[in-house]
């Protein structure tokens, strides 16, 4: 089975006055058809930036720079703005993390939605309602009917992102990019979103790139993981492999710092530090600052992503130690 998506050295730099500032450096991984990934770091880290690369819409002075991102096995990254809006938005959907900056104000959730439908479709106007009722209905939106001619303000948080979601799903995607999607969600919400989620994948056979910052999420929802930090990959590997088996220092401090992780009436852990500004990537092991078992090699030479023991890829000169 060919892969549905594949992302080849990815690498990305924003054109400022005092040269290129490289944003990525260097990513890659693969997604099947139905395949779940998260993408997981702080802030800064280039998670957003690498969701954006795939669907061609880094915003000047941002450019792909280098690496190839192959969807289907064809190759999109060269693709002309005109070919792109054909892949955007109709076979890789995106979802923001907050939906009052992806709906409009003052149109209602129906227009809105057959106005979607219909810029990537040539079909009456009502057999987009049709279809609009459906994923409303696929999204769990009580009374579909009754919401066509509310607005945005008219509903819920979580109502709202369901909306989203339906919107996303409206040309029956092959992938879809969820960038922090349950952020301004309060926790129960958080989880009904999440399970829509991955019901969507399972019934559908729909690929899931989940971009955030909560390790716990992905580790519910995701089965591969790539860890980033300062642009690049420094782990990767199956979830539940990450999750219990951490090779980089970074991951186990992020894992460390997850609430179940410690005892009542503990400390919460945190990592040292903070993320290098990216004009200001110290040398050797951009995460060398922070590390608790760093060594003199460590600040010479960047580790390579290399596969461990239990098969996950890592960069850093430690493993196996």
């Amino acid at each position: 089975m060919s892969h549905l998506l594949e992302v080849e050295d990815l690498e990305v730099k924003f054109a400022l006055r005092g040269g290129d500032l490289t944003a990525i450096n260097g990513a890659s991984f693969t997604l099947d058809p139905g395949e779940k990934m998260g993408i997981v770091g702080e802030s800064g880290a280039g998670k957003s930036v690498t969701g954006f690369a795939i669907i061609n819409l880094i915003s000047k002075p941002g450019f792909i720079s280098g690496g190839r991102i192959l969807f289907n096995g064809e190759e999109i990254s060269s693709f002309s703005d005109e070919k792109m809006r054909k892949i955007r938005g109709n076979r890789i959907s995106m979802i923001f993390q907050d939906p009052m900056m992806t709906l409009n104000p003052v149109f209602t959730i129906g227009t809105q939605m057959v106005e979607t439908l219909k810029a990537h479709r040539n079909i009456s106007r009502h057999d987009a309602e049709k279809i609009v009722l459906e994923k409303l209905k696929k999204v769990y939106i009580p009374s579909p009917e009754k919401r066509l001619s509310q607005y945005p303000h008219e509903f819920s948080g979580g109502m709202r992102q369901r909306i989203i979601i339906a919107m996303s799903l409206l040309t029956d995607p092959a992938l879809i990019i969820a960038d922090e999607p349950t952020t301004a969600l309060d926790v129960t919400i958080q989880a009904e979103i999440m399970d829509l989620l991955q019901e969507l994948c399972d019934t559908d056979e729909m690929g899931l790139i989940l971009i955030t910052h909560d390790l716990g999420v992905v580790s519910q929802v995701t089965e591969k993981m790539a860890v980033m930090y300062a642009g690049k990959i420094i782990e990767a590997g199956a979830t539940d492999q990450v999750v219990t088996n951490p090779a980089h220092p970074y991951t186990k401090g992020l894992i460390k710092s997850l609430p179940g992780m410690i005892k009542p009436g503990e400390d919460l852990y945190q990592i040292p530090g903070m993320m290098p500004n990216l004009t200001d990537i110290p040398p050797g092991c951009a995460f060398n600052p922070r590390c608790p078992v760093k060594e003199p090699v460590c600040l010479e030479k960047e580790p390579k992503l290399l596969s461990t023991k239990q098969g996950i890829m890592a960069a850093c000169h430690m493993v196996g130690q």
